[in-house]
């Protein structure tokens, strides 16, 4: 039995795993080369151009004559841009909702329930639903096109953190706050010098999955920055694919460019992935 669960589990990380290795192998295989060696599972003449022209490396008559559509990508440019963008939303939301979830589960206050209660709401509806009430804002703020707007939704708070953190918050010994507040401590040095440092795992568990998210968004960025000086690397390739419109697409081209963008996200979760199986121990943690 225990073979057959060991079976079924690497068939899952086979199947989980293969569209990332075929993306690999698209961008590893000349893009004149790509429709006759399709059917083969490594590249009969593997190649780094298409790696090297989505960087710049190369001239665009290089790039044509390696198989590419010529198209430009400004990929440091838009790699920075989602660098700020991931970490604006990842710093300041995980701090912004470790004190909301603090004072949900342990200040008193009027309405404290109720207006936990909308958080929690709030879980059930669909971000879609969101997506242009948010843009008409960000439009009458004038904050098209600008780092403002393309953080502005996410950048306080989200109702599933909040909901996650208060939970681990309610499992903090009590007594270990009545103490430092014995000893003279008021209620924000209770929560930045003795809760925040017992809590370093769930911490860093919602920033990974907020930086794994954020990195990832393409529908907001693309709609409310798709200038060239704030345009995030999710948006900009859906872009770099529709610039060879007389041609086929560039799709070693494409492939080269996501397997360079999902690089900084997998060294992200190689580091930090442990931290996620801890949080599986939160739903078990009393309210």
């Amino acid at each position: 039995m225990r073979k057959l669960a060991w079976l079924g589990l690497a068939l899952a990380l086979v199947i989980s795993l293969f569209p990332l290795y075929w993306m690999l192998r698209t961008a590893a295989t000349p893009g004149r080369e790509l429709v006759g060696d399709s059917a083969a599972l490594v590249p009969t003449n593997p190649t780094l151009v298409n790696f090297e022209r989505v960087l710049g490396l190369t001239t665009r008559e290089e790039a044509r004559a390696a198989g590419g559509s010529g198209a430009d990508l400004d990929f440091f440019r838009y790699l920075g841009n989602s660098v700020i963008y991931t970490g604006l939303v990842t710093v300041v939301q995980t701090l912004c909702c470790a004190m909301a979830g603090y004072a949900f589960a342990r200040l008193r206050f009027r309405g404290r329930d109720m207006l936990f209660g909308l958080f929690v709401a709030a879980l059930m509806v669909p971000p879609i639903f969101t997506l242009l009430p948010n843009f008409v804002l960000v439009k009458e703020l004038g904050w098209l096109n600008t780092i403002p707007g393309l953080v502005a939704p996410s950048l306080l708070m989200s109702p599933f953190a909040v909901f996650f953190l208060r939970q681990f918050f309610l499992g903090v010994p009590r007594e270990v706050e009545q103490a430092a507040l014995i000893d003279g401590a008021g209620k924000g040095t209770v929560f930045w010098r003795v809760v925040l440092p017992m809590t370093k795992g769930p911490l860093l568990t919602l920033a990974l999955t907020t930086a794994v998210w954020t990195w990832n968004d393409y529908l907001w960025p693309l709609l409310v920055a798709p200038g060239e000086e704030t345009r995030v690397l999710t948006a900009a390739l859906g872009i770099f694919l529709k610039q060879s419109p007389n041609t086929a697409p560039d799709w070693t081209g494409l492939m080269a460019g996501s397997a360079l963008s999902v690089l900084p996200v997998l060294l992200l979760v190689v580091f930090f992935g442990r931290r996620l199986v801890d949080s599986i121990q939160f739903s078990g943690m009393k309210g």
